[in-house]
């Protein structure tokens, strides 16, 4: 790969010289830095395919592929087709019911693939993940994520970080009656209440985040289990994480916004300034409304005050000569100063 890469500390010391804003992307490659084994791709498909679930089997056979978004949106418009020519309605009902199952299996596999629990991340990796993320926090950073596991929740748990607030608190439940303070019964921990101090964001939800209905909730540690015995529990009871599992960008889009969480997260993103970071996120053919949400941050926008705020540039780490070349091809996408540098030198866990 070309020697002329920024390495991340260069770009690191050039922002603080300006004085700059940064905020921090973290795609799949932030998961796969910690361990390939369990968090690539080819391991999901490999796991999707093995299932006991014939008509999967044979979808990925036909299409030949480990992408199994590219396999979601296949399925999508072969249902919008069998319905533009009047199909049998059983035959659209099969389609819709694949692609269902690709997505609560997806949601399996990653489950299933995880490390059993926070204490399986070493001490040192764990520190060395929070001095990264910390870089950010401390500056008045955000941090955002479209990966699903619990790496990331991991970490800020296990770790003393100032401002680490993902919008979730619990709430005092209502009472006919006074109740003396040390009786009160608190909620679950529930998105919304503490949204106005949130710098994480999972845009794409994660394994811990569920859908209660009214409240947005996050699954966390008790005296009795660990979080990811919790979260098969739910699972177990068909209650399954808020995960954007749509095929393209466009329906990933429409996904986001009928959840106020992913919104609210979404929206934050279409706003920030300053310089964005992105590690271990490709902007492949499925990531246009990322592209669309920086776009937007770009144009800039006016607070109260009248103070104006604009995203100015954005840096992509890039691993190989594919990547470095895959983020030229689509340079001009984007509405700021795009700038490439060495993922390979970035040293988040250690």
């Amino acid at each position: 790969m070309s020697d002329k890469l920024s390495t991340y500390q260069e770009v690191i010391e050039s922002l603080y010289k300006k004085n700059r804003e940064k905020h921090l992307l973290l795609g799949n490659g932030f998961s796969m830095s910690y361990d390939a084994s369990i968090f690539s791709y080819n391991k999901l498909a490999e796991f999707l395919q093995n299932l006991d679930n014939p008509v999967l089997q044979q979808l990925f056979e036909i299409i030949k592929t480990s992408n199994f978004e590219l396999l979601m949106e296949q399925l999508e418009n072969v249902a919008k087709i069998a319905n533009v020519f009047g199909a049998d309605k059983n035959v659209v009902d099969k389609i819709n019911e694949a692609s269902s199952s690709l997505k609560q299996s997806l949601i399996e596999a990653i489950k299933e693939l995880h490390p059993e629990h926070v204490f399986a991340v070493s001490e040192e990796k764990s520190k060395a993940c929070a001095n990264f993320l910390n870089s950010y926090l401390e500056g008045d950073g955000n941090v955002f994520t479209t990966n699903y596991d619990l790496l990331l929740y991991w970490v800020l748990m296990r770790n003393n970080l100032d401002k680490k607030g993902d919008g979730f608190g619990r709430e005092a439940e209502e009472s006919e009656e006074w109740i003396p303070e040390e009786e009160i019964q608190w909620s679950e921990l529930r998105w919304g209440k503490n949204k106005e101090s949130q710098s994480i964001y999972y845009v794409h939800g994660a394994l811990h985040l569920f859908d209660a209905g009214i409240n947005i909730i996050k699954e966390e540690y008790t005296n009795e289990h660990v979080l990811l015995e919790n979260v098969k529990a739910r699972m177990k009871q068909k209650e399954y994480p808020i995960f954007v599992t749509a095929g393209n960008g466009t329906e990933k889009l429409s996904h986001i916004r009928h959840n106020n969480y992913l919104s609210y997260c979404y929206d934050e993103l279409s706003s920030i300034s300053g310089s964005l970071i992105c590690f271990g996120f490709g902007f492949g053919p499925y990531d246009e409304h990322i592209i669309g949400a920086i776009n937007k941050a770009a144009k800039g926008r006016k607070d109260e005050n009248g103070t104006f705020y604009k995203l100015f540039s954005i840096y992509i780490g890039v691993y190989t000569e594919k990547d470095l070349k895959h983020i030229q091809s689509i340079e001009d996408k984007f509405k700021c100063k795009v700038n490439l540098f060495d993922a390979k030198t970035v040293n988040v866990w250690g």
